[in-house]
């Protein structure tokens, strides 16, 4: 049963207690993965394929008519869903676009800021037991608003040799350029170095186990990440006047992804409380993947109770969730007050699932209390910031000295006489 705690009775420490760092086993099982696809390419994909997967490939490409396939033969209902999100999606990124801009108040001065689509991006798609093509549409759509001219995929194939269909017609839906079979920490070095086959990218988006997780930490630097992401988490933020059914299907929402998600109730009504606990129990055998929910809720899952709903806001900064349900009298009033979180979701007719698949904002999000400092992914993820500066000679003879001051007092001489030497008689 999931655990009811009291907010005046936890310290910080306890109310957020997750963790990002891999165990040593971990760290070694992806060092030796990253070296083998450096020095060994397309063929130690291969080995990983049949090994991990249970995959024999001849070719690691998908093939256009592989992806034809798929999407042929797509429920024509769900291909539309697809489109339909896709462009929701779009929509929702196109508003975070930049423009460029230009400064030239002062004579013979002129500054300014450009903005440049990184060229090639990867897009890690898990596999496994579950096919997400929302993650597929989540990552590459932002992408190709930014602009990015070539966007590789991986995600894992079957036994069969095939990538999931769904997943196909997701990638064609969105604008995938490639797409090859290969998945783990091994298709995170694949990205990021290159084999035969697979090119290297600038930078690698997307969700995945621990080993993934680790080894785009490593490959960090080569390349450009979009962040070290942990297990699902969810918050609901919930007053006396909520349907504990309701809350109950929203917590199981997320602890059915994995047994290390997290899912928190923060209320101020132990009525409440007490009520979702019971949902819990009632619910949970009903799911197709009870175990995995039942784990979740009772090794990471817990109820905090408050005095008041000031001090449930409080909580839900402290933890800084990936995802916030506010569902509550009025939602907007308590918007402005939340300093920490991924993504947020207004009311009490707004599951987690909406943003999930198909509203529109990202649900590739900031995890393990991360969401104190960093963002959901975006546009930005996908395109690089440079400044520009232009003076003439009149314009810099005009600040010589001081610059030449400025670097002569930090030591640096030969940055002085740089500028000076263009004055010299």
């Amino acid at each position: 049963m999931i655990k009811i705690l009291q907010f005046d009775q936890l310290k910080p420490e306890q109310i957020l207690n997750r963790d990002l760092r891999a165990e040593k086993n971990v760290e070694d099982v992806v060092d030796a993965i990253i070296a083998d696809v450096r020095a060994r390419g397309d063929q130690a994909l291969k080995d990983y394929a049949l090994k991990f997967d249970g995959a024999q490939l001849d070719s690691l490409r998908v093939s256009q008519e592989e992806i034809d396939e798929a999407v042929a033969a797509t429920d024509p209902y769900f291909l539309e869903t697809l489109r339909m999100a896709a462009a929701n999606i779009e929509e929702f990124h196109r508003q975070q676009l930049h423009k460029s801009f230009v400064l030239n108040e002062k004579d013979g001065v002129i500054l300014g800021q450009k903005y440049t689509p990184i060229e090639k991006a990867g897009v890690y798609v898990p596999g496994g037991t579950a096919a997400y093509p929302s993650t597929v549409l989540m990552d590459v759509v932002p992408a190709k608003v930014a602009g990015v001219s070539e966007i590789v995929m991986t995600t894992p194939a079957g036994k069969d040799g095939k990538v999931n269909p769904v997943i196909l017609a997701a990638a064609s839906v969105a604008g995938v350029t490639q797409i090859y079979k290969t998945g783990g920490a091994q298709a995170v070095a694949a990205l990021a170095y290159g084999t035969e086959s697979v090119p290297a990218v600038d930078k690698i988006v997307g969700p995945g186990n621990i080993y993934v997780a680790t080894a785009k930490r490593k490959v960090f630097g080569k390349v450009g990440i979009d962040m070290i992401a942990g297990p699902s988490e969810i918050l609901v933020l919930a007053d006396g006047g909520c349907n504990p059914a309701w809350v109950a299907a929203d917590l199981l929402s997320q602890a059915e992804h994995d047994k290390l998600a997290s899912p928190v109730l923060v209320t101020d009504s132990e009525a409440l409380a007490q009520a979702v606990a019971q949902e819990l129990e009632r619910q949970i055998p009903q799911l197709p993947r009870a175990a995995i929910a039942r784990a979740s809720v009772e090794d990471n899952g817990k109820i905090i109770v408050c005095d008041d709903l000031n001090k449930a806001i409080e909580a839900c900064n402290i933890i800084a969730p990936e995802h916030l349900e506010v569902c509550v009298e009025d939602p907007f009033a308590v918007l402005g007050r939340i300093r920490n979180a991924g993504s947020i979701f207004l009311g009490r007719n707004v599951p987690e699932a909406l943003g999930d698949y198909f509203a529109g904002p990202n649900h590739t999000l900031p995890t393990s209390g991360t969401a104190r400092f960093s963002s959901p992914l975006g546009v930005d993820d996908f395109v690089k910031k440079s400044s520009f500066i232009y003076y003439t000679r009149e314009a810099l003879g005009q600040v010589q000295e001081r610059i030449a001051d400025f670097a002569e007092r930090e030591g640096l001489h030969a940055h002085a006489r740089s500028v000076t030497i263009r004055y010299d008689k």
